[in-house]
């Protein structure tokens, strides 16, 4: 069928260091979404998250919208597109404004939050996203939706989130040639939260790690609230690279390897498996000990959950996530990853898909596809007209679309 215009629809664009997904969903009665379209692009044109080739990525943009536009039947104008890499910095911070008329209103929630993020920030950042962790209301502490609450004064703790100008502008630029507006810029570790963590795991302490091809994504959860986020420039294109090397064969070769046959722990592969790998050139494959590619793929992550596990130690909350790790993203699917996982962070750890959509969803529960379901969920929660900032959530987005943006938003019959 063909969706005309007045359908509530959203659509979510993962760009990735290794592909792009677009997702079209519908908006079902008691806000509900329904994913009517899917595409998926292979891409060149980023490096740990970052665009370095405009042409390239451009082409898997619209290869990845055009497809899910034939599936849905329908024609994409704006989407909610994700932002990650290194360039990401964050930090806590804290304002406060007297409350006009003894009521807290929004005006008031907008100025704390403009006062809580005047923060010094580097002349080449932006901030991405003001994200509110609690309120403070004349001295009263854990105040978590405070409005039309009574008092004097307010106070806003909040986290900060900046990213490179020129990176968030090139990736912009990117989905601007392909003709489609901006809902908004959402930082890509958040959105996978949205679609991965449950409240019970945020409300009682969490660290969500989303492993992609580029980067290794961080975001620390307690008492429903967005605490720590850092991005480490290492991931899944790091173990392709080692395996190719220690094995000699060509990356391509290398990533179907690490894909089918990889495990993160040595001692849960056999002595006796082999595998065919593929020579350079005309050479004829070779058999190899599927143990010893274990042993190389083991030593990469380790290395990287020891780097996660310092960026967690130095967060200083270590201690207070207790509902322990979620891993997400491609490279978290790997057999043994929680296992070795479990051995680094001495703490839970389990793999965790997008929940909470209609439509497709076998596919979707796929930890490949977090991103680009937590995007559809998120914007969904931006759209609800009148709603107050939930408690963790971003209450103040400078990404916000305008008027004319919302009412263009989104579905004209195609055909």
């Amino acid at each position: 069928m063909t969706y005309q215009t007045g359908h509530n629809m959203i659509v979510g664009l993962d760009i990735g260091t290794s592909k792009v997904v677009a997702l079209i969903a519908e908006v079902l009665p008691g806000d509900e979404l329904h994913v009517v379209g899917m595409g998926t692009s292979p891409t060149r044109g980023l490096k740990k998250g970052v665009v370095v080739d405009i042409e390239s990525t451009v082409q898997s943009i619209q290869q990845a919208i055009d497809e899910a536009q034939q599936l849905a039947e329908c024609h994409v104008h704006s989407a909610y597109v994700g932002l990650a890499g290194s360039h990401i910095r964050s930090q806590n911070s804290d304002g406060s404004v007297a409350i006009h008329n003894g009521e807290v209103s929004r005006k008031d929630l907008e100025r704390v939050l403009d006062a809580a993020q005047a923060v010094p920030i580097a002349a080449d950042q932006r901030i991405l996203h003001t994200l509110a962790q609690d309120y403070i209301i004349d001295k009263q502490e854990g105040v978590r939706q405070p409005l039309g609450m009574s008092g004097v004064r307010l106070e806003a703790r909040v986290h900060v989130v900046t990213c490179a100008t020129n990176a968030a502008q090139n990736v912009e630029k990117c989905v601007s040639r392909c003709g489609i507006e901006l809902d908004g810029t959402i930082l890509e570790q958040l959105a996978s939260a949205t679609a991965v963590l449950t409240d019970d795991e945020m409300e009682l302490g969490v660290c969500l790690v989303d492993i992609g091809s580029g980067t290794a994504d961080i975001a620390i959860f307690t008492e429903g609230a967005i605490r720590y986020t850092a991005v480490i420039p290492v991931a899944g294109d790091q173990v392709t690279n080692d395996i190719a090397m220690a094995l000699r064969t060509p990356t391509q070769y290398a990533e179907e390897i690490k894909i089918r046959y990889a495990c993160a722990l040595a001692k849960l592969t056999h002595p006796d498996e082999t595998i065919k790998v593929p020579s350079v050139g005309d050479r004829a494959p070779r058999d190899l000990s599927r143990q010893a590619l274990a042993e190389v793929v083991e030593a990469r992550y380790e290395e990287l959950f020891q780097l996660i596990h310092a960026k967690i130690r130095s967060s200083g909350y270590e201690d207070m996530i207790p509902a322990g790790i979620v891993l997400t993203g491609g490279t978290a699917k790997m057999e043994g990853a929680v296992e070795l996982a479990e051995e680094v962070f001495h703490m839970p750890v389990r793999v965790g898909g997008p929940q909470g959509i209609k439509g497709m969803s076998e596919l979707l529960r796929n930890p490949v596809y977090s991103t680009a379901v937590g995007l559809l969920i998120y914007g969904l929660n931006k759209q609800k007209d009148g709603a107050p900032a939930e408690h963790g959530e971003v209450a103040k987005d400078l990404n916000k679309p305008s008027a004319m943006q919302r009412i263009r938003r989104w579905i004209q019959n195609n055909f």
